[in-house]
């Protein structure tokens, strides 16, 4: 499962060399993650939040190819990885729109948190109705 998004680079993502500073590109990352979860409805944060259960990250690679600069649109795409266990992994592909240069590569895990801060070990039950509604 794939999204694809496209976002505006604005100066305020910038660094002083004029390109977009590298912390940003973990936000980008997080855009792909919301319009990936408003694309497969049901294993979002909004059902998250709605439980209480939470899906902090985890681990975060992140590889950085090419830059990106004001006005360029970023096309975010965010790939579903499917893993055992009670987590959400994602891989992550930004290009530049004009040229289409891959500019980084990246991926993510998110582990299950319940309402009192403890990692759950089992999938929750909107998770496993998610993986069930899309032939996971």
């Amino acid at each position: 499962m794939k999204n694809t998004t496209r976002i505006l680079v604005k100066f305020s993502e910038l660094d002083p060399m004029f390109r977009v500073w590298h912390g940003n590109y973990v936000k980008y990352f997080e855009d792909g993650r919301e319009a990936f979860g408003k694309e497969f409805p049901g294993c979002d944060y909004g059902i998250m939040m709605q439980t209480g259960i939470t899906a902090p990250i985890y681990d975060l690679k992140i590889k950085y190819l090419a830059p990106l600069s004001m006005n360029d649109y970023a096309i975010i795409h965010t790939t579903y990885v499917p893993k055992q266990g009670a987590r959400l992994d994602y891989k992550y592909e930004i290009y530049r729109e004009n040229d289409g240069v891959l500019c980084c590569t990246g991926s993510t895990t998110q582990l299950f948190i319940d309402p009192q801060g403890n990692q759950l070990l089992e999938e929750p039950d909107f998770y496993l109705e998610w993986k069930k509604k899309n032939g996971l």
